[in-house]
């Protein structure tokens, strides 16, 4: 008798599941393709989310149910609700916990004083100040980087590894010490902009580094850790 309980909630997950994964496509190729605006694609991404965790609680009891009763069979359709359901459910539990966790903000340098201007951009603004606070507290590792190496080199090795990830270039002369490039995520393609300038020291060059989006009024965190990770890729160079 249990085993047909469990089969069904395995399969009513397993529906569930499926259908969060074609809700999120669909809306990814709404606004990456169709031109949805992003509220819309947002809302019908978050149907999607729904769905996904609705598969999860469905497949959990299953599982649940499985291991209380030891009943044969059911498991697999369980299991198999669950696959569907965790990878969206996951990305959506990620995604507003980042959202909780992070400051209300969406431009990040890694020199809030002298921050970098962006001039070759749609929209060429200052750094706000009012971040300035709020990032230190949330992200004390965005900071500048020193190179040991000149500044033709240095200037180089960052145009490089600009292009290794595929940003788009928007300018890069060396006279103007500075490279700006469009930066696209994966999954639904959001466009931020990005900033390095790179200044001769005594040392060798510092790096310096701005990202921020042009969608939305937060960034969970991703600016920063785009910074983060791009100027420790550079630093790695340097060492091989």
């Amino acid at each position: 008798m249990h085993n047909i309980t469990i089969t069904r909630l395995g399969w009513g997950a397993a529906l569930l599941g499926a259908t969060s994964i074609l809700i999120v496509a669909a809306s990814i190729w709404g606004f990456r393709a169709d031109g949805w605006p992003w509220p819309r694609a947002y809302q019908v991404a978050t149907l999607g989310a729904w769905a996904g965790l609705g598969g999860t609680g469905l497949a959990l009891a299953g599982l649940g149910l499985w291991l209380l009763r030891r009943q044969k069979g059911g498991a697999a359709a369980a299991l198999l609700g669950l696959a569907l359901s965790l990878p969206v459910a996951g990305l959506a539990v990620a995604f507003d916990l980042a959202a909780r966790t992070t400051p209300a903000i969406n431009d990040i340098s890694t020199d809030t004083e002298d921050a970098l201007v962006f001039w070759f951009t749609v929209t060429p603004t200052d750094f706000p100040s009012a971040n300035s606070d709020p990032q230190h507290a949330a992200y004390p590792d965005v900071r500048p980087l020193e190179l040991t190496l000149p500044f033709d080199e240095a200037f180089g090795l960052v145009l490089a590894l600009v292009e290794a990830r595929d940003w788009q270039v928007l300018s890069a002369d060396p006279a103007e010490a500075q490279i700006e490039a469009i930066a696209t995520s994966r999954l639904f393609g959001f466009e931020d902009e990005v900033a390095i300038r790179m200044t001769k020291s005594d040392t060798g060059t510092r790096i310096d580094m701005r990202s921020r989006s042009r969608l939305g009024q937060i960034d969970r965190g991703a600016n920063a850790a785009r910074i983060i990770a791009f100027l420790s890729d550079l630093e790695a160079r340097t060492r091989n």
